[in-house]
């Protein structure tokens, strides 16, 4: 059970999710700090004002990354400071001291206020003003950081930002959250420019969340039509722009009463389709659905709000998903079919389970590599694994209520404690194969 030479093994987090410390370098309010205030919007009313402090805590993070044996941190850099980068340039010099490979990317989610009082990513001139700030990053840490990701999974940032309203800005407009999947990708093209351009020896690529869909009955011409619309909306809407360079025909026909043809201008998918050296996907679960009124109202399926998705009673994580590592499987060898060519690394994969000796993480992590190797035995191109997450922290609308951590964060004290977890993921990297 042994991984190839060179195989990368890291872990990831956000800056929303982690960081803390309010105005700090003169941070400016985000979507998620404005998202946060609406009550009810997060559960207990949580927020992300402290989160897990690695502001203030970051050395001695980076040192506990260093005791595990990670190869590799992914981080986000948080649009909202842009104004005074000095937190990443400590963090990037802290982990080259340490032996720790960074991994940035550049949108996790946190939409500086003052654009979405503009319209968000439902305006495409968000797109410019996110490429003016890509280039503002990269001048700044761009001789540093060898691995930089675009965007992170833009069909949350578009879809349950926009449509359903369960993430930030909360707004429940399918047409706006069709423009926004747009200008999302519009703006991951105009960021590989900026990347090129100041750090041309770097790898670049985007992380989609990517799902194979199924159903119980392929022969149902209803259930069939399920399939595709979910895979449209979900995968193809987003793999086939960034790879191929075009929309899949029946995705734009699904979501041209949503206005998507029209938002198309003359040399966007020009500018989206950039050569990218790797693909990121982050694997969580797959995608069980059959004909019937979807019960989340309003849905994030614009176009499939027709669609529903039942329960197969399956095992499940804290958060209520689906545990199906054969899924990943399944997905990298489709990615290999379906889009040749692109390095794969497994930017996200993890689990919400509760308790430090989380022997139930284990199985699930164990499970998932297994997984992997399987679709590496296939002859998938795949380079590298970042567990989500590092430590537990702000999990979104779910507030503290989840813990994806390998490491233990008691909020009220800030101390960690590495979990069970960690220690097996730490024999794992040193022995670079499962045991």
């Amino acid at each position: 059970m042994t991984f190839p030479d060179g195989f990368v093994w890291g872990a990831a987090t956000a800056a929303y999710q982690v960081e803390g410390a309010g105005t700090a370098d003169g941070r400016v309010p985000s979507i998620w700090d404005a998202f946060c205030r609406v009550p009810g919007a997060v559960t207990g009313g949580d927020t992300g004002d402290v989160a897990a402090d690695h502001y203030r805590l970051m050395e001695q993070d980076v040192r506990m990354m260093a005791r595990l044996g990670l190869r590799a941190y992914r981080f986000s850099v948080a649009w909202p400071r842009v104004a005074d980068l000095g937190f990443y340039d400590r963090l990037v010099d802290t982990l080259l001291a340490n032996g720790i490979e960074p991994w940035a990317t550049l949108y996790h989610w946190d939409l500086p206020q003052v654009h979405e009082e503009t319209g968000g990513w439902a305006n495409r001139d968000t797109a410019y003003h996110f490429g003016d700030y890509a280039e503002t990053v990269l001048r700044r840490l761009g001789d540093r950081v060898p691995n930089w990701i675009t965007l992170n999974e833009p069909w949350c940032a578009a879809f349950l930002g926009y449509a359903s309203g369960i993430h930030a800005p909360g707004r429940t407009e399918p047409n706006a959250a069709v423009a926004a999947a747009h200008h999302l990708l519009l703006g991951h093209g105009i960021a590989m420019h900026a990347i090129r351009s100041s750090a041309p020896s770097a790898q670049a690529g985007i992380t989609l969340n990517l799902f194979p869909v199924h159903c119980d009955d392929p022969a149902d011409p209803l259930a069939a039509d399920a399939v595709r619309r979910i895979d449209g909306l979900q995968n193809r809407l987003f793999l086939d722009p960034v790879v191929r360079g075009t929309y899949p025909d029946d995705v734009l026909t699904d979501l041209a009463p949503h206005g998507l043809p029209e938002t198309i201008k003359p040399g966007d998918l020009e500018l989206i389709r950039q050569p990218m050296d790797l693909l990121g996907v982050n694997y969580y679960r797959d995608i069980h659905v059959a004909p019937g009124a979807d019960a989340e109202s309003p849905s994030p399926w614009v176009g499939s709000e027709h669609v529903r998705f039942p329960d197969r009673g399956l095992p499940k994580t804290d958060s209520g998903w689906d545990i199906v590592p054969a899924g990943l499987t399944e997905l990298l060898v489709r990615l290999r079919r379906d889009y040749p060519g692109l390095p794969v690394y497994i930017t996200e994969n993890g689990a919400a389970f509760p308790g430090i000796d989380d022997t139930d993480r284990v199985s699930y992590l164990d499970g998932h590599l297994r997984a992997a190797l399987g679709a590496i035995d296939q002859g998938v191109d795949l380079r590298g694994y970042f567990l989500w997450s590092l430590m537990d922290n702000f999990e979104w609308a779910e507030g503290y209520a989840k813990r994806f951590g390998m490491v233990h964060v008691d909020f009220r004290t800030q101390v960690r404690t590495t979990k069970t977890s960690a220690h097996w993921y730490a024999r794992v990297i040193a022995a670079n194969a499962l045991p």
